[in-house]
């Protein structure tokens, strides 16, 4: 990742909120009092998160219309000034879905479940459960499979069902009914985000309580019955849309997501507890979507009229980029006249020691260097680049349409997709600032027309779904020496059994010598689950080495 620090336009700052607002003008102290109106409310329990699709996320697409509304801005979406999507929620187990043995129906999810690369189809049969005979369904125990691997670290449950539904299929099996009577607990599940390759067979699983009452007699012939029906389970999220029209030739995008984590439900949270929360995030990103309704109020108001300005409050973004995908191939303006466009996520947590503010994208226009460089009397801020178009959240979308983009981004923090991402952790007087510099920005691009495109390098992975394991650390992005530096050590995971600590320095993984994120990122993707390696890293002065298992 090529960054770089202008120190030189550090200007010192200070923040604190006990000194601050003596100081902030009047107009700013209505920016900072709506900045905070708005991230209270959207990080409120009340919306449970604003998970993409869900009734908080209704809540939230209806406040940032109403405040577009008030703004002056007009309605650009596909329905006013909502753009609806449809996400992909996994899979579902249909009611039509069956099990008989011997015309007694066991109860779905409670006593059996399909697994979800099931084929979807109806079988009937009358087998024993000792007796695995051609044309009828197979009865398989789990116990020998796992008292056999219960010490062994490479075993995969999941990819030996796989391997032994294919064998049965092979053999003549028509379904497969596994069941476990071991000790040793199999953590089966209906797996609503499995995308692997479906079987050629029916393949259940029956309980152990269920297994008890149906499966006593291993001699018995059973009459059994099996309907599979599995089907996609969907849910619509809505990007939300709002448009100045200035009667000019090209149109400046600016745009934050503002949908978050629910409960955790999909799987992206870094909440380790078993209880049930609430994840608001308040920086993530209800931070940047207020930074979106002040920049569309002073925009409104402002006598910037050489473009055209769209404002997009994105739902999807922690699905995967899903609302800003979906809006650059689906745009309801010309693409071809968009000029650049600017992304705020997580801009709430200034920290008040470093002043970092992160800013990708530095290398997709010529113009943002002399840009940059002509600011630096104007900053409260010290800069840290990545040239980068891409990266974890929605300019990339816009990036890979050739347009030039601009990420500001406070950085990372131990509450980062955690329940604990909450208002009162905001930083409001840096908010502000943020709002008031990329405001700044826009003002001196009036004048510039249309700016040039360029590619950049492409980070080759920006999220941790693309790996098969991972350390189990929190990486500081404020650093910027050489190698990783640690900001936060997961409970269980590998970097913590082997001794890493907060402030520790990551230089070596394996073979690679780690000098950056992104090479760091390269060299936890040469690795699969179960493989051993070891870590060099370094601890003040010293140089220390340890040995990883993933």
């Amino acid at each position: 990742m090529i960054e770089r620090f202008s120190v030189a336009a550090f200007l010192f700052f200070v923040f604190a909120q006990n000194v601050f607002p003596q100081k902030v003008k009047k107009a700013d102290k209505i920016i900072l009092t709506d900045l905070q109106t708005h991230i209270h409310y959207l990080a409120d329990d009340k919306l449970e998160g604003r998970r993409a699709g869900t009734a908080g996320e209704k809540l939230a697409s209806d406040y940032i219309s109403a405040e577009f509304q008030k703004a002056g801005l007009q309605p650009e979406g596909q329905k006013s000034w909502l753009q609806p999507f449809e996400i992909n929620d996994g899979k579902q187990i249909n009611a039509s879905t069956e099990l008989s043995i011997n015309n007694i129906d066991l109860k779905l999810e409670k006593e059996y479940f399909p697994l979800a690369f099931s084929a979807l189809k109806t079988v009937k049969g009358a087998p024993a459960i000792a007796l695995q005979e051609s044309d009828v369904p197979w009865f398989i125990d789990l116990k020998e499979i796992l008292d056999t691997n219960q010490n062994n670290p490479h075993f995969d449950l999941e990819n030996e069902l796989h391997i032994k539904v294919k064998d049965c299929a092979s053999k003549g099996a028509t379904a497969v009914i596994f069941f476990n009577t071991s000790k040793i607990d199999d953590n089966i599940i209906f797996n609503a985000k499995d995308n692997s390759e479906k079987a050629k067979i029916p393949v259940l699983y029956v309980t152990k309580d269920a297994c008890k009452k149906y499966l006593k007699d291993e001699s018995a012939s059973l009459d059994v019955k099996i309907k599979v029906d599995i089907s996609d389970k969907k849910r619509t999220g809505n990007n939300v849309v709002g448009y100045i029209n200035n009667g000019a030739e090209n149109i400046v995008i600016l745009g934050a997501h503002y949908d978050h984590l629910g409960y955790g439900e999909d799987g992206n949270s870094l909440y380790q507890g078993k209880e049930k929360l609430i994840h608001n995030g308040a920086d993530d990103n209800a931070s940047g979507t207020a930074a979106l309704i002040e920049l569309a109020k002073m925009l409104k108001q402002s006598k910037f009229k050489n473009n055209n300005y769209l404002f997009i409050a994105f739902s999807g973004e922690e699905l995967g980029l899903f609302g800003s995908k979906y809006f650059v191939e689906h745009p309801t303006i010309d693409l071809k006249k968009a000029n650049y466009m600017v992304n705020m996520d997580m801009v709430g947590r200034l920290n008040d020691t470093s002043h970092v503010l992160t800013i990708g994208g530095y290398g997709t226009s010529p113009a943002w260097g002399n840009l940059f460089i002509n600011n630096d009397d104007k900053k409260y801020f010290v800069l840290k680049y990545d040239s980068s178009g891409t990266g974890p959240s929605d300019h990339t979308s816009f990036y890979k349409k050739d347009i030039p983009v601009l990420f500001f981004f406070t950085g990372i923090h131990k509450d980062y997709h955690k329940p604990t991402d909450d208002y009162e952790k905001i930083n409001f007087m840096g908010e502000l600032q943020v709002v008031k510099y990329i405001y700044g920005l826009v003002e001196n691009l009036n004048t510039k027309g249309k700016i040039t495109f360029t590619k950049t390098r492409e980070m080759q992975s920006n999220s941790s779904a693309h790996f098969s394991v991972t350390l189990g650390i929190m990486p500081d992005y404020t650093f910027n020496g050489n190698g990783v530096r640690v900001d936060g050590v997961s409970d269980g995971r590998p970097a913590q059994k082997a001794g890493l600590q907060v402030g520790d320095v990551i230089i070596q993984l394996g073979d690679v010598q780690v000098s950056s994120l992104d090479n760091y990122m390269h060299a936890l993707s040469t690795f699969k689950k179960g493989d051993n390696t070891k870590v060099k890293y370094k601890r003040g002065n010293d140089v220390a080495e340890a040995a990883i298992q993933f």
